[in-house]
């Protein structure tokens, strides 16, 4: 056996399958199932970063636009306030004048009423002429 050995050895068939083995080689396979797995695991690593950045910039954005819609709130809310408060002011001043206008009408009233019964009572309590 050993002599055939030798003489596959000198014909070169026995070279690659014992270079191999030497050399620590693998025959070539059929990998594209291993490929595959490889390229899904990176596309979905890939994935996973684009969300997580997509969704980052989503939530910075909402936390801004609801920090604007805070402000504007805010604003709008002193804003009115503001308004009232000035509305309620001038709304009192206009009832205190309007009071106070109203009350001299009717003093005035009053006293041009009692006025006129006090110069029906002297009237009335005049002595009558005397009759011939």
């Amino acid at each position: 056996m050993r002599k055939w050995l030798g003489v596959l050895a000198c014909a070169g068939l026995l070279a690659v399958p014992a270079a191999s083995i030497i050399c620590g080689a693998t025959l070539p396979q059929d990998s594209s199932a291993k490929h595959d797995a490889k390229d899904a695991g990176k596309d979905t690593k890939d994935a996973a970063k684009k969300t997580g950045t997509a969704t980052r910039k989503t939530a910075k954005a909402v936390g801004t636009d609801t920090k604007k819609g805070a402000q504007t709130a805010g604003t709008d809310t002193k804003n009115g306030a503001k308004t009232a408060g000035s509305d309620t002011k001038k709304g009192a001043k206009t009832t205190g004048t309007d009071t106070k206008k109203m009350t001299k009408k009717v003093v005035n009233k009053s006293a041009q009423k009692t006025d006129e019964g006090a110069g029906r009572v002297e009237d009335k309590t005049k002595p009558a002429p005397q009759q011939r």
